[in-house]
């Protein structure tokens, strides 16, 4: 009897094989031909289960959405409004191996939305997702009561959205030229300008 295969477990293989590639060597290294050979695979089986290799980077970079979203779906406030808040956020910026592996991968998947057109849809979802978690951060603050009363939703989402993108891109671009401590700080002194605390 021919031996079952779990067709989404081989493709998690090959995706996985396909993130130490691109993490380690760099995009342009992730070919069929290296990632059938970094997953133990064959080329012919690998083609199999993506026949382009734009099906491939959607399967990786929703691996990354799906990981993000666990994440944050996983979040577990302690008590402290700012401080959870702050942790929230902190999710989105990448500060463990983990985080930074994400970050690089996805930065280097941004490059080929340019040249593969139908990666754009999962690019503008990536970036909804922060923007979700940065509203869900302003709109909590105004419900309990902690924001500010003129408060612009709206304008403070926007803002928040920009710093965290922002700081994700810097801590890519210059790892070590802030400390974990003092992104952190801007974070809460961010927070706190937001809110009329008594």
């Amino acid at each position: 009897m021919p031996k079952k295969v779990d067709h989404e477990k081989q493709r998690k293989r090959l995706a996985d094989a396909a993130l130490r590639i691109i993490h380690n060597s760099g995009l342009e290294q992730a070919t069929v031909r290296n990632i059938a050979k970094e997953s133990g695979l064959s080329v012919g089986s690998m083609r199999h289960y993506f026949s382009t290799q734009a099906e491939l980077f959607a399967f990786c970079m929703n691996l990354f959405l799906a990981r993000i979203e666990q994440r944050v779906e996983g979040f577990q406030p302690e008590g402290n409004l700012l401080q959870d808040m702050k942790r929230l956020l902190l999710q989105l910026i990448p500060l463990d191996e983990e985080r930074i592996m994400e970050s690089e991968v996805w930065f280097s998947f941004n490059a080929k939305v340019l040249i593969y057109p139908e990666l754009s849809k999962l690019n503008d979802r990536m970036q909804e997702e922060v923007y979700k978690v940065s509203m869900f951060v302003i709109t909590t603050l105004v419900e309990q009561k902690a924001a500010k009363p003129e408060l612009d939703i709206d304008l403070e989402a926007e803002k928040l959205y920009a710093l965290i993108d922002g700081l994700a891109m810097h801590q890519l671009m210059q790892p070590g030229r802030l400390s974990d401590e003092r992104l952190e700080q801007m974070l809460e002194q961010h927070l706190l300008i937001l809110c009329d605390l008594k």
